[in-house]
């Protein structure tokens, strides 16, 4: 859960009722003094994160908690104004728990799921629409929702098949203004459809990696570029 949670009060009613939590913490200047203190010492996961532990109260708390915290370098510009305080390069994120199964870099990489599922309803609910949803039938609006998932999920699968890794985050309005929103022409020619791309065009492979891949899984696929 996100850090509008983060509560005493929320906390011990999670617990009461014998649940597990992730929540994320906020930066408060006592927490963020507990962990910059030369004495504590982060470990590299095998994910490449940087966590520590911590159990500790905060001052309207009642009893202390587990805390793992992730830190982050900050981007070189950030980092170039020097500080006299340790830690200052990083920045720091807190989650606390009372799951005992999870290990610190576990604990981060559970709540970054979450996260991702974000990201997803997000980009589905710009970049697909799905939030105007105006026709006055209750069932109209869920076969239009179908249709526009529908039409979203493609655009994953498309993007995890045939597009590059540096283009892995790319989001579908910028999808279209490059492999769709393009000046081209269909012919056909001895009942071959042919699409015609400017000659600069320059994503012009990711098609031709498309083509490869439909010939060799739909025979007699007859469209070339």
């Amino acid at each position: 859960m996100d850090s509008g949670y983060f509560n005493d009060k929320i906390l011990e009613t999670i617990e009461s009722f014998g649940c597990t939590y992730v929540i994320k913490g906020k930066e408060y200047p006592t927490l963020v003094a507990q962990v910059t203190d030369p004495s504590v010492v982060f470990v590299t996961g095998e994910e490449g994160r940087e966590t520590t532990e911590l159990t500790t109260a905060l001052n309207t708390w009642d009893k202390a908690r587990r805390f793992v915290v992730s830190r982050v370098l900050k981007d070189e510009k950030d980092r170039k104004q020097m500080s006299l305080l340790e830690g200052e390069e990083y920045d720091y994120f807190f989650f606390v728990t009372n799951r005992t199964d999870l290990s610190s870099e576990e604990v981060v990489l559970f709540y970054e799921k979450r996260g991702n599922a974000e990201n997803y309803i997000k980009e589905a609910k710009y970049g697909m629409a799905v939030g105007h949803l105006l026709l006055k039938s209750f069932w109209a609006n869920e076969a239009v929702f179908q249709m526009m998932m529908l039409a979203y999920n493609l655009f994953l699968l498309f993007k995890f098949d045939f597009l590059g890794i540096s283009e892995y985050r790319q989001q579908i309005k910028t999808f279209r203004l490059k492999y769709v929103f393009l000046a081209g022409k269909i012919i056909r020619s001895a009942r071959v459809a042919i699409m015609k791309l400017p000659a600069k065009f320059p994503y012009k492979d990711v098609f031709e990696k498309c083509l490869t891949y439909y010939r060799s899984e739909i025979p007699n696929t007859v469209i070339s570029i």
